[in-house]
């Protein structure tokens, strides 16, 4: 199910991905993956002081100088050392992350996995979109050129067409932060998990953290409020073949009740107040929305079922 895919060097980018036609695999909103937050992840330089060896790895990518004061300011929601260390994540793993978006888990997965591991990040597919191309260019420019703290960067894709990474990588981890929602709009959620497991090794971990829509409230088939079943996440993945292992209340937020005029999008990072036309409902107040912070999260824990031997043939009488 794993196609071509793109390996991208210091100084020369190699685009081997064939041409897919027209693709809706730009999200129908562009919250995690706007080029323009690809501008303000990256680091500014390569430059930077070198971890201490004596801290634990997590937390010293998470504390690295190349992060930006925005990026460290959203910690508080998005909890990264208690989520990777929930996902089981080790620095000899090789990790895909599903859609990185602007690079925030990738300022400091990709430092974690340095030297030892493998940092494999399958966003958009360039050739899809005029849109597409930015958050690639950006994407080279803030990680893949900047091996120093990055360490040599692997990108692929993923499209309504598949995933797009190398054959011969299979993952001990897959990830994906905020995007189900994005893929029910395309209408591939269903094969987007099914490339997700093919990924990944027997054993293998998908980690998926995805803002939380409430049990009693009904599911937009196309998940345009930005909000999903958690049920519905665990459908899709166990109906690719995974096994839910468990959840964790890390990223979440009971002060979000999933019911915001511009979907998820009226919260932190976004702060949307109008509409696409401008408009805004009567009496709509900011402030109520920056107090309750970034959206209430599901954190789920799935595995790749380990292989099997065949079953013994069963004795017959002589």
């Amino acid at each position: 199910m794993t196609r071509t895919y793109l390996l991208a060097g210091v100084s020369t980018l190699l685009l081997t991905l064939a041409a897919c036609g027209n693709d809706a695999s730009e999200p129908a909103t562009p919250e995690v993956t706007s080029p323009e937050e690809t501008t303000q992840s990256g680091m500014e330089t390569e430059t930077s002081t070198a971890p201490d060896p004596a801290a634990d790895p997590l937390e010293a990518a998470v504390d690295g100088d190349w992060r930006s004061e925005q990026d460290r300011a959203r910690d508080v929601h998005r909890h990264p050392v208690q989520t990777l260390e929930f996902f089981e994540i080790e620095p000899t793993d090789t990790v895909v992350e599903i859609w990185p978006g602007g690079g925030w888990y990738t300022n400091i997965l990709a430092p974690y996995l340095k030297g030892e591991g493998t940092y494999i990040a399958a966003g958009f597919d360039p050739e899809t979109s005029e849109y597409a191309q930015r958050g690639y260019d950006n994407f080279q420019a803030n990680f893949v050129e900047k091996p120093g703290v990055y360490g040599d960067v692997i990108v692929g894709s993923l499209s309504k067409d598949g995933l797009s990474i190398p054959d011969d990588m299979k993952a001990d981890a897959v990830l994906t932060f905020r995007n189900v929602h994005n893929w029910m709009g395309g209408g591939y959620a269903d094969l987007a998990f099914a490339e997700m497991y093919d990924a990944l090794k027997p054993g293998g971990i998908l980690g998926v953290v995805e803002h939380r829509l409430p049990s009693s409230d009904n599911q937009d088939p196309q998940g345009m409020s930005g909000y999903v079943h958690e049920d519905f996440v665990k459908q899709l993945a166990t109906e690719a073949g995974f096994e839910f292992i468990e959840s964790s209340e890390i990223n979440a937020n009971p002060d979000d009740t999933a019911d915001h005029p511009f979907g998820v999008w009226t919260l932190p990072p976004n702060s949307r107040t109008a509409d696409r036309e401008g408009n805004a409902p009567e009496g709509f107040d900011a402030e109520k929305y920056a107090e309750i912070g970034e959206s209430d999260r599901m954190t789920l824990k799935f595995m790749k079922p380990l292989e099997t031997d065949a079953a013994e043939p069963a004795e017959t009488e002589e």
